[in-house]
């Protein structure tokens, strides 16, 4: 089979840029595979493709080299097929209109995957006729505006499917938008094992890591933390990632005295090294479209704390077995989950191990094989023709056998959870 991503930017960072990477190098392993990014800006790629992953640009931005194109008069004029409303839509032009319909129009593959949704509006518009078009959501409905919501009501029902991270946004795209034919299923995103020891669960670290912006409150996270360095002075907390509030969060920690508990440490990559120096992992966000930090941790090893916010956290965090889910926006809550496994050892060990096992089911060969059950569906929906030209059938049905699998194992947890919490 034959898939082909349209991305941003793949020579940039970012949790689609990894999620891209992750999927791409796993389904290389048995399909033919390439990346197509928008842009490129830089030389190479922050995340290394799998060398079986083909990765190309459209676009070229580099400062100072021989294909530069910013100067294109094209570059200059506005965009008219990636939607206004989007949130990325001042970096798109009529230059990046032009060479992504002609890729569209020429692209040679089984299944072409896009991965935001203005790159999504192309695909649904402008792909040539064979190809399987799925669109791929890695925010949420909810966080879209009502114009990009109506750009998107447009163009949606003419993909073939749409995935999203979590099953509450796949409900959303269900029951609010008109897309008779549209396959929505909710398929989490891949995060491979991080090939180091996990935590021993002895040092005395609590860490968190994502941009410091406003919605991942890290204000509320120093103020809990605060509360938990009054009963155990004996604990930090590390923060890892850059952003617009660091210099607030400077303040902040000035402020209440945290400047030997809490430290800002910047970005860090790769970022699993630093889960494993921890004990515990902090998620204070007033909304999460999946969750990347929170399975990273627990691949590592480390418990979550979380506000069970919309619209991933509850449903990757097994309440009380793995982690532990307290009110969004209460800092007094979040202390009390931090400080139930502070003060408990053997609790906080055990959920370590269920962190470790749980998070299992996020490896990327098992959301391959999810993502190939569903390529493989589409097809067999789809004309014989295109079914014609798909390739390894024996690995396909594998792959749909397994994926069903998954999902109903994956129902069954989520059915015992409900019975925990009833």
């Amino acid at each position: 089979m034959h898939i082909s991503f349209l991305i941003h930017n793949a020579y940039g960072i970012g949790g689609t840029i990894r999620t891209t990477y992750n999927l791409a190098n796993t389904l290389a392993q048995q399909h033919d595979v390439e990346i197509v990014s928008v842009f490129r800006h830089r030389d190479e790629p922050v995340f290394a493709p799998d060398q079986r992953v083909r990765l190309r640009h459209l676009v070229d931005i580099r400062d100072n080299t021989p294909g530069y194109e910013g100067g294109d008069p094209d570059y200059r004029r506005p965009a008219r097929v990636f939607p206004r409303a989007e949130g990325r839509y001042g970096q798109y032009n009529a230059l990046t209109d032009r060479r992504i319909a002609e890729h569209l129009a020429a692209v040679d593959a089984d299944v072409v995957v896009g991965t935001r949704p203005g790159l999504n509006v192309h695909l649904a518009r402008q792909t040539r006729r064979g190809p399987l078009r799925v669109g791929q959501e890695h925010l949420t409905l909810d966080s879209h505006s009502p114009g990009l919501r109506r750009a998107l009501r447009g163009a949606y029902p003419r993909l073939d499917a749409l995935t999203t991270t979590t099953e509450a946004d796949a409900r959303a795209y269900r029951d609010r938008m008109r897309l008779p034919g549209v396959r929505v299923q909710a398929v989490p995103n891949p995060v491979p094992a991080p090939g180091i020891e996990p935590a021993d669960g002895s040092g005395k670290w609590v860490v968190a890591a994502g941009r410091l912006a406003p919605v991942k409150r890290y204000d509320l996270l120093i103020k809990a933390f605060d509360r938990v360095r009054a009963q155990r002075p004996d604990w930090r907390l590390r923060i890892y990632g850059g952003g617009r509030q660091k210099d607030k969060l400077r303040a902040l920690i000035d402020e209440l005295g945290l400047y030997n508990h809490v430290y800002l440490m910047g970005p860090a990559n790769p970022i699993e090294p630093e889960w494993a120096k921890g004990s515990i992992a902090a998620v204070t966000s007033s909304l999460e479209s999946f969750g990347m930090t929170i399975v990273e941790a627990m691949r590592c090893g480390l418990p979550v704390v979380s506000t069970d916010c919309p619209h991933g956290p509850g449903e990757i965090i097994d309440n009380g077995v793995d982690g532990r889910l307290v009110e969004v926006g209460n800092a007094d809550a979040i202390a009390q989950g931090l400080l139930e496994l502070i003060n408990n050892d053997a609790l906080r060990l055990q959920m370590a191990d269920a962190a470790l096992r749980d998070s299992a089911r996020f490896d990327p060969a098992r959301i391959a094989e999810r993502y190939e059950s569903m390529f493989s569906g589409l097809a067999t929906r789809g004309s014989s023709t295109f079914g014609g030209r798909m390739r390894g059938s024996l690995h396909r049905t594998r792959g749909a056998l397994l994926g069903g699998a998954y999902a109903v194992r994956d129902a069954g947890r989520t059915a015992q959870k409900k019975e925990r919490t009833a």
